[in-house]
C-alpha cells in the first residue's frame, strides 16, 4: 500500500516537473521533476535489489549467520546465509 502511494506521488511530481518545463517554469518545477524521478526509480529498482526469500538452504560453501529477522509479508523468521568467497547473501524462511 505505501509503495503505490509513493509511486503515484513520484509520478505525480515527474509530470508536474515536465509540466513546468514544458511551459518554461524551469527552476522550481524542474525540482518536483527530478525528485518525482528518483522516488520512482527508487521504488522500482528495490523491487530488484532486494532478494525474495528462499524456502531451502542454499548449496555448499554457504554459512549460516547469527543474524534473523522477521519477515513482514508471512511473519516466519528468516535465517541470513552467506557466500564467503563472494559476499553474497541469500535469505532463508526457517
Amino acid at each position: 500500500m505505501l509503495r503505490a502511494v509513493l509511486l503515484g506521488l513520484g509520478g505525480l511530481a515527474l509530470v508536474c516537473g515536465l509540466i513546468g518545463l514544458a511551459s518554461g517554469v524551469v527552476s522550481p518545477m524542474l525540482m518536483f521533476g527530478i525528485w518525482g524521478a528518483l522516488l520512482v526509480l527508487g521504488i522500482l529498482c528495490e523491487r530488484v535489489i532486494y532478494k525474495p526469500i528462499e524456502a531451502a538452504t542454499p548449496g555448499a560453501g554457504w554459512q549460516r549467520t547469527s543474524e534473523r529477522f522477521i519477515d513482514d509479508e508471512t511473519g516466519r523468521t528468516v535465517t541470513v546465509f552467506v557466500e564467503p568467497k563472494t559476499g553474497e547473501r541469500a535469505y532463508v524462511q526457517d
